[in-house]
């Protein structure tokens, strides 16, 4: 009998815990804005930037509050755009996504043009001859245009190609922005302690312009404080998302904030111009003030360092939103809200690549054509009033949809979402006095959005009630009743892993569950990936039909992921797995290793007992060879092999290799290890026993092999530096092995666990 999985769900691969999540707000916010802006919010609102820094913390402390109800109750992809839609299906839902796509891409630009000037400030400072020779053949402002296009181009193509980082190198490097940054403070906080008196001077007068001076900086730099809103974006797959969505987004944005302030206070204080005021000074050099400030009081690799960082903080942040722009342009396209094209699916690398070629192009355009000053104006002004929008969604949605559950709900409503709503548009209104050309790019983009939706996108998408999708606890939690897990990649593997699946299932008494995985694109939120599975639901059926032949008892389920292990992880947690058995082609090269194989990842993090399979030229199984030198892998390989043998009648020759012309006692280790192996209690199998001698273990092994149908082998426990795969014993069988090979690695004294229970 089987149990399918439901043909229209499937299940979402949540792989993003607390300090993922908390990493990717953080990774967003801390980067290019702080480098870019600081200098130029320091030249409009003197020290008192110090102030408009934090009144902004606050200002987007309240529409985070909104931020975190909204995703925790409602984890789907979209973020922002998704929820004003759910809340104003008409035409400001329309208008929430044509500003918010505007708004990361405009956000795109200001990382760019950030990115070129630290580039030039570089080849400045350590090749000012290659500088020197670009300048006089393209000028100042063409050699800026010329690394703006290279850079923008590059990451169109990663995207459009469906590169990705992996989430443990997008960690990593948060959190070397993070030291990066640390350094500059630490050094600024000497000098500011070094000379107390000099250093408070530097912050008088606090307001050289004013209250107004203040505003102009607030609506300047919001757009350093947008990141947050990214956890919202990725709330499918956050594991938890009632408690780690709210947390992280309150963790990442109290960091940030610590961080902003004192990177701000150092710049300010620690710095001693000749005849300029530091607030001055640092105006004076806008987006490369940090790298001005650096030079006056760390030593020269902490100003290689902050340039270093300048140009890795500008590159992820424009990579993150290059992606994130695209996501809102495709899902926009996918509702019908802009053309339809927007939404096709690339056939080779299943990107969106429409999205983020006309993405792209818009950037580049404006990037191109504006200043920095208003870009990071009309980049603010955008989120400013997203964000408003949001606030207005959280009130519109507590009345019209209470039956949702919200486990996590914002604090003094309605009164902080009214207050966010009047405190974003104040300051975006505000924006005009210092960027009435950000103002009007706004306007342009908002007008030319509403003409085109009622003239055209209206009529297409319709006004159909959005449906709420709120993942039932069934889908988001772990299924009754522990599991053998069977991850299924290859038709021609199929039947022998079942088999496998089966025997040891059927031992250990577990529920036997055959998962395939849909591997989607960074580029594409998961719930899209529905529109990739129609291969591997097919491939489930095969599934099913040799589960049929063979009586199998069995489970099918489609996970979509954005990577195949962590399909894999979500399938082992959702289905209770106790152990992983999947196909193998029976070795990684050492070029996949450093980039990261997927069999490389599931060997070294999976939580569960594991069995790898290489096919051979006859996959049967009705003689088997069980090579063993006694450790805890071997003895978990022979109550593998125990349960093959109750189920399909497998005949088993236990053997264990010596050297030629071996001693008496060398043999006698041999036989010990043969008991130490099978003498368990609840084995029952009979099985013969062979000496093989052979100079070398694996060769011995794999040549013995040939007369039989099946190796199987336990893990040899090497050194971490020495390992391959499963140690160099195994990975050698594997890869040179005519016959179908079966390694087998147990999880944290599974082979105890299981004799405990065969005794009693």
């Amino acid at each position: 009998m089987v149990k399918q999985a439901n043909p229209e769900t499937a299940t979402f691969a949540r792989n993003l815990g607390l300090f993922d999540a908390t990493m990717l707000g953080i990774g967003a916010m801390i980067g290019a804005g702080i480098f870019v802006l600081t200098g130029i919010a320091a030249g409009e609102a003197g020290p008192a930037s110090l102030l408009a820094f934090a009144l902004n913390g606050g200002v987007t402390l309240i529409t985070a509050f909104a931020y975190a109800e909204l995703a925790s109750a409602i984890p789907r992809a979209g973020g922002g755009y998704a929820f004003v839609q759910m809340a104003y299906p008409g035409a400001m839902g329309f208008v929430s996504g044509w500003m918010l796509w505007f708004a990361y891409t405009v956000a795109c630009s200001l990382y760019a043009l950030g990115f070129a000037g630290y580039f030039w400030e570089f080849f400045h400072r350590y090749l000012p001859g290659f500088s020197e020779v670009v300048f006089s053949l393209t000028g100042e402002h063409g050699a800026i245009l010329l690394v703006i296009l290279l850079i923008g181009a590059g990451f169109i193509l990663l995207n459009y190609k469906g590169s990705k980082v992996t989430g443990a190198a997008e960690n990593v490097l948060t959190v070397a922005k993070l030291v990066v940054l640390g350094i500059f403070i630490y050094f600024g906080l000497v000098e500011i302690f070094r000379t107390p008196t000099e250093s408070v001077a530097c912050l008088f007068p606090f307001f050289p312009k004013g209250m107004g001076g203040v505003l102009i900086a607030m609506g300047l730099t919001f757009i350093a404080f947008e990141g947050y809103d990214l956890i919202s974006t990725v709330a499918e797959e956050i594991k938890d998302p009632e408690k780690n969505i709210p947390r992280a987004t309150f963790i990442s944005l109290g960091v940030t904030m610590v961080m902003y302030l004192l990177i701000l206070l150092v710049a300010l204080a620690a710095i001693r111009p000749e005849g300029i005021t530091s607030w001055e000074y640092l105006g004076k050099y806008q987006e490369t003030a940090i790298v001005r400030a650096a030079e006056n009081f760390m030593p020269a690799f902490g100003v290689a360092l902050i340039v270093f960082g300048g140009l890795l903080s500008t590159m992820s942040a424009l990579n993150a939103t290059v992606l994130a722009a695209s996501r809102v342009g495709f899902s926009m396209g996918r509702d019908k809200w802009l053309p339809q094209l927007m939404s096709k699916i690339h056939e080779r690398y299943h990107t969106p690549h429409v999205a983020i070629v006309v993405t792209g192009v818009i950037f580049l355009l404006i990037a191109l054509s504006l200043p920095i000053a208003v870009v990071g104006s009309a980049a603010s002004l955008m989120f400013l009033l997203t964000f408003a929008m949001v606030n207005l969604s959280l009130i519109m949605l507590r009345r019209r949809m209470p039956e949702i559950e919200r486990k996590y709900r914002m604090p003094l409503y309605p009164y902080l979402p009214i207050a966010g709503i009047v405190l974003n548009l104040y300051l975006a209104v505000y924006q005009f006095k210092f960027q009435p050309a950000a103002w009007y790019v706004a306007i342009g983009w908002v007008v030319c959005g509403l003409m085109l939706y009622y003239t055209v996108f209206k009529r297409q998408a319709g006004l159909e009630e959005p449906r709420v999708i709120v993942p039932r606890t069934a889908e988001i939690g772990k299924q009754e009743g522990k599991a053998v897990v069977v991850a299924l990649s290859n038709p021609d593997s199929v039947e022998p892993l079942l088999k496998l699946g089966h025997a040891v299932a059927k031992a250990r008494e577990l529920r036997l569950v055959a998962v395939s995985v849909v591997e989607v694109p960074d580029q594409v939120p998961l719930q899209d990936g529905m529109r990739m599975a129609h291969h591997k639901r097919a491939l489930l059926k095969g599934a099913e039909r040799a589960a049929a032949k063979l009586g199998i008892k069995m489970e099918t389920d489609v996970v979509i992921a954005h990577r195949v292990y962590e399909g894999i992880f979500s399938a082992l947690e959702h289905q209770r797995g106790e152990l992983l058995v999947m196909g193998w082609k029976g070795y990684s090269n050492a070029r996949e290793r450093i980039f990261g194989e997927i069999t490389d990842h599931i060997i070294r993090y999976v939580k569960a007992d594991l069995m790898l399979f290489k096919p051979g030229e006859d996959p049967g199984m009705r003689r088997c060879l069980l090579p063993t030198a006694g450790g805890p892998n071997a003895r978990m390989a022979a109550m593998v092999v125990d349960a093959l043998s109750k189920q399909y009648e497998t005949k088993t020759t236990v053997a264990y290799v010596v050297g030629p012309g071996a001693s008496e006692a060398q043999c006698a280790r041999g036989r010990e290890s043969i008991r130490k192996t099978v003498d368990q209690p609840g084995l029952t199998m009979t099985y013969s026993e062979k000496v093989i001698e052979s100079d070398s273990v694996a060769s011995g092994i794999a040549k013995s092999g040939r007369d039989y149908d099946l190796v199987a082998i336990g893990a040899t426990e090497e050194p971490f530096f020495r390992k391959m795969l499963f140690g160099e014993i195994p990975e050698k069988i594997a890869r040179f092995s005519p016959t179908s090979v079966l390694v087998v690695k147990e999880y944290e004294g599974a082979v105890k666990s299981i004799v405990k229970k065969a005794i009693g």
